[in-house]
């Protein structure tokens, strides 16, 4: 049996694209929802992506010229407006990304529901309306939480481990994520003695280099995620420069944004790399 290979847009040997997902302190606002926190380490530990990191970033993709893909939470848009716009006036594209930063796989339907129009709105208040794709907070994903973003017109997801390049999920364009490009798993650390000290940027930009090399020999995505109050400090922020820097510099590779993947892959592979729910899992076994 022969796969088909991926192919990509001029002959490229695979695509890349950056996406940053501007979370800020939602995931801990969502965690210590039900308790007042009595703490501010992780608070303001968080809260220094929006206030700083996010803008170093966006200081980097502009000298690199790369347009990026921000997932944004609802709450980040009402709290940090000008971070927001700054974004959008960059030229980079913006996400849906829920808004208090909620696990799916924590709330009801309607509960789901009623964070991807909260999000949405909060969005579209700064940004003005637009179409958005979805990634789903923390990477997590429920059969409900797919048809309710298929029912509102949302284009893609960008939340699933499926392939390494982009394909069919329940009639929609999934743009793959996966946990070894991701810089939370190396480098998040909010103290109080749990889970392993942060990583050497060297150690990390080695794995991702490593990993886009395996990319391209096989034709996938790489789809670098980061997180601006993790990404956004000065050494990893330095390195991972360089990283973007040379890979820019790789004629082999497409540069798209994630929106811009989903169109691609929409157009050329209408009917190819298709999965469903229906599948080999809980209901299909």
């Amino acid at each position: 049996m022969t796969k088909t290979t991926y192919a990509w847009p001029d002959g490229k040997r695979c695509a890349a694209v950056f996406s940053i997902d501007f979370d800020g302190q939602t995931p801990y606002l969502w965690r210590s929802r039900h308790n007042r926190p009595d703490t501010l380490g992780e608070l303001e530990q968080r809260a220094f992506g929006p206030r700083e990191g996010i803008y170093r970033i966006l200081g980097m993709l502009s000298d690199l010229d790369i347009r990026a893909s921000f997932f944004i939470p609802g709450v980040i848009a009402e709290h940090y407006p000008e971070a927001v716009e700054a974004i959008a006036q960059a030229g980079h594209e913006i996400g849906l990304h829920g808004y208090l930063h909620e696990r799916v796989d924590e709330l009801t339907e309607e509960q789901v529901e009623e964070s991807i129009l909260r999000g949405k709105a909060a969005l579209e208040k700064v940004i003005g309306p637009r179409t958005m794709g979805f990634r789903s907070p923390s990477w997590e994903m429920t059969p409900d939480t797919f048809e309710l973003i298929k029912r509102h017109g949302i284009p893609y997801d960008s939340s699933l481990m499926g392939y390494d390049h982009p394909y069919w999920f329940e009639d929609l364009p999934e743009i793959p994520v996966q946990w070894l490009l991701d810089d939370a798993i190396f480098y998040r650390y909010t103290g109080g003695g749990a889970g392993n000290p942060p990583l050497n940027p060297r150690t990390v930009i080695d794995t991702w280099e490593q990993e886009f090399e395996g990319i391209k020999r096989f034709g996938g995505l790489f789809l670098l995620t980061v997180h601006d109050w993790i990404s956004g400090r000065g050494s990893r922020l330095i390195a991972l420069e360089g990283l973007l820097s040379r890979l820019k510099n790789d004629p082999e590779v497409w540069w798209a944004t994630c929106g811009e993947i989903a169109e691609y892959h929409a157009r050329q592979y209408a009917g190819q790399f298709r999965e469903s729910l229906g599948g080999l899992g809980h209901d299909g076994l």
